[in-house]
C-alpha cells in the first residue's frame, strides 16, 4: 500500500489498477489526506460504514464478483442495481435515500465495419453518488472512466476536491467524446453534398439515409442527457454544492452545443436529400424530353410508312425511281416541323 506521510496531503498514488478481473478499481483518500489505490474489497464495508475519507470505486458489471459489491457492501436499491445490468437503460437521474443514481450515455469511435461505416457503439455509464463515495458501473472498457482513472492514479488532486468532482470529470470526458464524432459527421455531409451537387452519384441516397439515421440516434441519446445535466446544474441537492454545480453547468453547455450542431446537421441532410430527389426528377425530366423529341421525329415515319405499306394494287410513287427518297425527305420534314411546333408552344 502506497501512503504518504500525514503532512503531505494529496500524495501521489503509486499503486497500479488491479490486474485481477474480479477486483474493482478502488481509490481512497482518508481524513489525513493519505491516498491509496490498492485496497481490497473487504476493506470497503468499514470505510463506507465509518464514512472515513473519500472513496471512488469503479465496477465492471461484466464481473459477477465486482457487481455483487453494489448490494453486499453499499446496499443500493435493487431497482437501481437492475438498471446497471440493462444496456438499454434510459438516461435519467433519480434520488434515493442518501445517494443519487445517474445514468448517462457515452459513445465510442465508429466501428470499423465495411458493411456499415456509419455505425457507432454506445455504452451506458452508471453513477452512485453518496456523501463521501462515488461508485461507477459500466460494462467492459469505458474510455471516459479509463482516462480519469489514469489521471487520478498520477495525482489524486481531483479526489481531494470531493467525489462529485470525480463524477464531473468522468461525465465531462464522456460528453467531450461526442465532439470528434461531430467533426466526422461534418466530413460525411461534405462528401455527400459533393456527390449530389458536383458529380451526381446514384448511390448517394443510401448514404444520406444512413448518416441521417446516425444523427437521429445521437439526438435520441443526447436529448434526455440535456435534462439530466439541467437537473444536476439547477436542482438543489445536499450531495452537490453550489460550486460543484457550476462545473456541471459547463457540461450542460456542451450538451446544448452538441444538440444545436445535430439540429444543423439534420437540416443539412434534409436539404441534401431534397436536392438529390430534385436532381433525380430533373434527370428524369431531361430523359423524358429526349424520348419525347425522338418520338415526335419518328411519328411521321410510322404514319407514312404504315400508309405506303398497305397491300393495294396501286400506291402513289410506287413505280417512281426517286419515290423512296422523296418520301424520306417528306417524313423528316414533317418530323422536324412537329418538333419545332412543340418547342414553340413550350411543350418540349
Amino acid at each position: 500500500m502506497a501512503v504518504s506521510s500525514p503532512p503531505l496531503t494529496g500524495a501521489l498514488i503509486v499503486a497500479p489498477p488491479p490486474s485481477d478481473p474480479n477486483l474493482p478499481l478502488i481509490v481512497h483518500r482518508d481524513a489525513a489526506g493519505r491516498c491509496a489505490a490498492d485496497l481490497h474489497p473487504r476493506d470497503l464495508a468499514q470505510i463506507v460504514q465509518q464514512k472515513n475519507g473519500l472513496l471512488w470505486v469503479d465496477i465492471d458489471s461484466s464481473s459477477r464478483h465486482q457487481h455483487a459489491l453494489l448490494e453486499k457492501v453499499f446496499g443500493f436499491h435493487h431497482l437501481a442495481i437492475e438498471d446497471t445490468l440493462n444496456p438499454q437503460s434510459r438516461v435519467k437521474i433519480e434520488e434515493f435515500e442518501g445517494y443519487l443514481f445517474v445514468i448517462v450515455r457515452a459513445v465510442t469511435l465508429f466501428t470499423e465495419t465495411e458493411d456499415d461505416p456509419y455505425d457507432l457503439e454506445t455504452k451506458d455509464l452508471y453513477f452512485f453518488l453518496g456523501p463521501n463515495y462515488l461508485v461507477t458501473v459500466h460494462d467492459g472498457v469505458a474510455p471516459a472512466v479509463q482516462g480519469v482513472a489514469q489521471r487520478l492514479l498520477r495525482t489524486p488532486d481531483p479526489l481531494s476536491r470531493g467525489v462529485a468532482r470525480v463524477m464531473h470529470a468522468i461525465m465531462d470526458d464522456a460528453v467531450d467524446q461526442y465532439f470528434p464524432m461531430l467533426d466526422t459527421i461534418d466530413e460525411f455531409i461534405d462528401d455527400l453534398e459533393e456527390r449530389v451537387f458536383t458529380d451526381f452519384d446514384d448511390s448517394a441516397l443510401r448514404d444520406i439515409f444512413q448518416v441521417k439515421r446516425l444523427v437521429l440516434s445521437l439526438r435520441r441519446y443526447l436529448a434526455p442527457q440535456r435534462e439530466v445535466f439541467n437537473l444536476l446544474t439547477n436542482r438543489p441537492s445536499a450531495l452537490l454544492t453550489t460550486e460543484t454545480q457550476l462545473y456541471f453547468r459547463d457540461i450542460y453547455d456542451h450538451v446544448l452545443r452538441i444538440n444545436e450542431s445535430l439540429e444543423t446537421y439534420r437540416d443539412l441532410l434534409s436539404s441534401t436529400l431534397d436536392s438529390y430527389l430534385s436532381q433525380v426528377s430533373n434527370r428524369l425530366g431531361t430523359a423524358t424530353k429526349a424520348l419525347s423529341a425522338l418520338a415526335t421525329i419518328s411519328l411521321p415515319f410510322v404514319i407514312v410508312s404504315g400508309m405506303w405499306g398497305m397491300n393495294f394494287a396501286t400506291v402513289p410513287l410506287a413505280n417512281w425511281a426517286h419515290g423512296f427518297w422523296v418520301m424520306l425527305a417528306a417524313q423528316l420534314l414533317l418530323g422536324f416541323m412537329l418538333l419545332a411546333l412543340l418547342r414553340w408552344r413550350k411543350i418540349l
